[in-house]
């Protein structure tokens, strides 16, 4: 037992004065002679005896109601378990990202566990709450009420190691109490790690009761008509036991296909035909599950010609022209000799078709090419110098050519995850017509393959610039060196290269993704583009490139949907923003992970134990009850003892 005010136990010496007022008595008691002192004698003997008890009683009562009144007046209490970290700052991190839509046993996950806040958290706590977006420092529940009664779903996913590293730049002298509302949708060790061992970490994990969910994670072109659009929805089931989902499609407001699709395999594609020609609209399911990935919106521009141009022999340039055709492409052929380098700026892609020699201008232009967008594809010739090469390669991250080597290879591995071939093949190709060369540069490079050959070396490669990219094949591929021409991977692998960033295709951003994006459009250096929509509106860093303008979005828009942008009042494009779909699959929280953390059920079982365990158990009340019991004692002896 400890003791508040442990000065205050100093008047227990001042027991001594009731002590000394029983033993000595200052009255001096008078001899009366009576005649018959024999019953006088016994009453007087019986008269002292009982005075004597009387006496005794009225001292030890007084003695213990002035001893439970000091002790009180001390304030006694016994310290709590936990009380080294009774002063512990309280902070509070809420997972608001899209999987904290799962409905639990008392609705959406995220809503009841505000609700929970609201209700349990006492107003004399202050904390520090944190969200996915928001950060609410040195508040109380007051103070934040409206706040989080207005708290929406975050397009950024949770993370939990970013949440930390602010927490850890907060400075405070005293510890932290951390407590941690999250499913666990997206966590992993690594976030973990980042958690101060100095500080207690709390987590509640909210459970979905319905695991089933649905997404509509992509849109691609499939098939290019010549008067329509054949389109792939793509569709992921997570889960199993799927019922006919109803999947609808729609420019702006009008519904113009609509069919239901069952789900009899993770991945589904639904294929839509609409009129070639602009699109800016958005494609939409109804399920049981998760509503943010329910709707994909996207655009597709009115169609223009992509303006390629080949550098190189007419003869080994034929097969180009072949696959860039009139009704896509502005296509022109070069020798070295004849090439005019100021419509280099005016292209989309350029292919360097086996050069002998690559001139130090040429390299100039070529990079300043790629640096404001524009697609290189580079195909060797096997009698252009190694230096020469690399000097034109190394402008363009880590590729490097080694000398030629005269071994026949066979082209076998495709990375069907590339963007080259990402919506190519419907499913990965096992019995294929592989190509070969019989001559071939040993290549490296920092980038995946795109293609390698049989013994895992690199045939064609690509950077992933944001902006403008660079191919390179490791070996020429005429037909002197190589069946690659008559393979069927020639036609979409150089379609694709040249058609990257190309706004011929579909639109439809990811928000808080970073990769810029390329508009066609001529701005003098004072004008600013401005993306919006009926509910949002902003700028966006931007440079300008020639012809083109670069933007980069950051976080921005919050709500995705379909926009706008212009220059002042001047419509320039449209352009599709969507949630990534990283949230969408339920079943990927790890409870094992938390198995070396502390987890409570609810805020309210939190704040329970954090008060029993720190609290301390003050028991001067139990001594002032005891005090008024004595009091009552004594004046209970006074009157009713004799």
């Amino acid at each position: 037992m400890q003791f508040k005010h442990p000065e205050i136990l100093y008047f227990l010496f001042a027991l001594i004065v009731p002590i000394l007022v029983h033993l000595f008595q200052l009255r001096r008691f008078k001899k009366e002679d009576f005649t018959n002192v024999r019953l006088l004698k016994s009453l007087s003997i019986q008269t002292r005896k009982s005075s004597t008890i009387k006496k005794w009683l009225l001292l030890a009562s007084r003695l213990l109601l002035l001893t439970f009144i000091i002790i009180a007046f001390a304030q006694p209490f016994f310290e709590s378990k936990d009380s080294k970290n009774a002063n512990n700052e309280l902070y509070i991190i809420l997972d608001n990202s899209f999987s904290m839509q799962a409905k639990g046993n008392k609705g959406e996950l995220l809503k009841r566990a505000v609700q929970e806040l609201l209700e349990e958290t006492p107003e004399n706590v202050n904390f520090s709450l944190l969200t996915n977006s928001e950060n609410y420092w040195n508040t109380d529940i007051k103070s934040v009420r409206s706040s989080l009664q207005n708290l929406k779903y975050s397009a950024t996913p949770f993370q939990l190691d970013n949440i930390m590293a602010k927490l850890k730049a907060h400075k405070s002298a005293f510890k932290k109490d951390i407590v941690i509302i999250t499913d666990g949708i997206g966590l992993d060790k690594k976030q973990l790690k980042n958690i101060e061992a100095d500080n207690t970490p709390y987590f509640i994990i909210p459970k979905a009761v319905q695991k089933n969910n649905v997404s509509i994670d992509s849109v691609f072109i499939y098939k290019t008509l010549e008067q329509f659009y054949e389109i792939s929805i793509q569709l992921s089931g997570h889960g199993d036991k799927f019922e006919a989902i109803p999947i609808s499609l729609y420019n702006c407001t009008k519904l113009i296909a609509k069919t239901t699709v069952t789900l009899d395999s993770p991945k589904k594609s639904v294929n839509f035909t609409i009129p070639r020609q602009a699109f800016h609209g958005y494609v939409s399911i109804v399920d049981n599950g998760l509503p943010y990935d329910n709707t994909l919106y996207f655009s597709i521009s009115k169609a223009k010609k992509t303006n390629v141009i080949s550098i190189g022999e007419p003869t080994k340039n034929n097969f180009l022209s072949r696959i860039y055709t009139p009704e896509e492409f502005n296509f022109n052929s070069y020798t070295l000799s004849t090439l005019d380098y100021n419509k280099l700026e005016e292209q989309d892609a350029i292919v360097l078709n086996e050069l002998d020699e690559i001139p130090q201008s040429l390299i100039t232009t070529l990079k300043s090419f790629v640096e404001k967008g524009g697609n290189l594809i580079v195909i060797p010739s096997a009698l252009c110098s190694i230096s020469n090469l690399n000097s034109l390669v190394s402008n363009f991250s880590n590729l490097k050519f080694d000398a030629l080597e005269n071994t026949e290879k066979q082209i076998t591995k495709i990375n069907f995850n590339h963007p080259i071939y990402n919506s190519v093949f419907e499913k990965t190709v096992v019995n294929f017509q592989y190509p070969k060369t019989k001559k071939s540069f040993p290549l490296s490079s920092s980038y995946p393959a795109v293609l390698s050959y049989e013994d895992g070396s690199i045939f064609l490669s690509s950077t992933n610039n944001p902006i403008g990219t660079v191919a390179v094949f490791a070996a020429p591929i005429s037909i002197e060196n190589s069946n690659f021409q008559q393979s069927p991977l020639i036609v979409p692998t150089f379609y694709k290269m040249a058609m990257y960033n190309h706004s011929n295709g579909i639109n439809a951003l990811i928000i808080g993704n970073n990769n810029p994006h390329l508009t066609e459009t001529s701005l003098n250096k004072d004008a600013i583009l401005t993306v919006k929509n009926s509910e949002e509106q902003f700028i966006p860093i931007q440079q300008i490139l020639n012809s083109k303008v670069k933007m980069t979005f950051g976080d921005y828009p919050e709500q995705a949907g379909n926009f706008v942008v212009y220059n002042k009042k001047e419509w320039i494009e449209n352009i599709s923003f969507n949630y990534n779909r990283t949230e969408s699959d339920l079943a990927t929280a790890n409870e094992n992970l938390l198995s070396e953390y502390k987890t409570v059920e609810s805020i309210k079982s939190l704040y329970n134990t954090l008060q029993t365990d720190r609290a301390d158990n003050q028991i001067w009340k139990w001594f002032v009850i005891f005090a008024l019991l004595f009091l009552i004692t004594e004046m209970a002896i006074i009157r009713f003892v004799k």
